[in-house]
């Protein structure tokens, strides 16, 4: 059966950093020749769509709409409104990706007595964030982390990721999280709820075994890993679940027969 839907990673898979991947830009737009509906699933929490669809547009020369763009910001936002309709208060650590993504939902920022502590990346982050949010879990808020990405890759090497500052948080008032992002479920359960697919239909598609493609495995749905990125055949060769597809490059995916060519 040909996948009728396709979940795809966005750095190490359809770019790396500032670099392109040409067999990424021909990925896509395959996918948009054949209307086959596809969701790029990101935790990224600083940006909005409109940013990702701007630096795929002007960066990479690949040309989709903001409905095509799913952060883990949006997934949190997603999770928090459907928990509970009289709970509408939340302090955040974050930057405005993840603030606009909450706000959106009609979430009012409470810093002392609120229901929920979101915890994403931000690079402004003080002490006294870090301080209220202790203070507001322990007076009984719902702890979140947008995801567990302990480091971000940039041009200068591997800097502090959201995780980090959740791993902070959750020292600080001795309490576990609930993640959001890849390689957890909440985010592929949301962006599943957004193309309207089966779990039978989609694939989750990334170059990284450790969040995308054990977010696939985690939450039941194929998984196709491409060598262009983080993982590397000897690291996935040693792990116990593999992916459903493994290809050194998109360019190795034959759409029509939904196998490698």
């Amino acid at each position: 059966m040909a996948y009728k839907g396709y979940m795809i990673d966005l750095d190490g898979t359809i770019y790396r950093g500032k670099e392109k991947i040409a067999a990424a830009k021909r990925f896509i737009e395959s996918l948009q020749a054949r209307n086959i509906a596809f969701l790029f699933v990101t935790n990224n929490t600083t940006k909005v769509p409109a940013d990702v669809v701007n630096n795929l547009a002007n960066n990479f020369d690949i040309h989709v709409t903001e409905k095509e763009v799913y952060t883990a910001a949006l997934a949190t936002a997603d999770y928090l409104d459907a928990l509970n309709p009289d709970k509408r208060s939340v302090y955040i650590i974050g930057e405005n990706g993840l603030k606009k993504a909450v706000m959106d939902k009609k979430f009012i920022i409470e810093e002392t007595t609120p229901d929920y502590v979101v915890v994403g990346l931000d690079s402004d982050v003080t002490y006294h964030k870090f301080e209220m949010a202790t203070l507001a879990i322990k007076r009984g808020a719902k702890f979140i982390g947008t995801n567990a990405d302990t480091n971000i890759p940039n041009e200068r090497g591997l800097l502090p990721g959201a995780g980090s500052l959740v791993r902070m948080v959750e020292c600080t008032t001795q309490q576990e999280a609930t993640y959001i992002g890849k390689p957890e479920t909440i985010i592929m359960e949301k962006a599943l709820s957004r193309l309207g697919l089966k779990k039978s239909e989609v694939v989750m598609v990334g170059d990284n075994y450790m969040t995308d493609i054990k977010a696939g495995i985690n939450f039941g749905v194929d998984t196709m890993l491409v060598y262009t990125g983080v993982s590397t055949k000897k690291l996935v060769a040693s792990k116990k679940v593999q992916p459903t597809i493994q290809l050194d490059s998109l360019d190795d995916w034959d759409f029509d027969n939904d196998r490698a060519r």
